[in-house]
């Protein structure tokens, strides 16, 4: 394994920060809040199917009321 000494990593190291594209704050925020409404109806989405799964296994066991 090649040693590399701590300057040199360094600035390799910077040079690869250069050539990250960095997103705007907008992309950010419209990022983010696309973030939530996917997780808002994800929610939505599990809540229904535990709900009719839950009616019918209690319709199959007989304990639906």
């Amino acid at each position: 394994m090649a040693m590399i000494n701590p300057a040199q990593f360094v600035r390799e190291v910077i040079g690869e920060v250069k050539k990250v594209t960095w997103p705007t704050r907008k992309e950010t925020v419209v990022t983010t809040i696309m973030v939530f409404i996917m997780v808002f109806l994800t929610a939505i989405f599990f809540f229904l199917v535990d709900q009719v799964l839950s009616f019918g296994v209690k319709q199959i066991l007989g304990l639906g009321g």
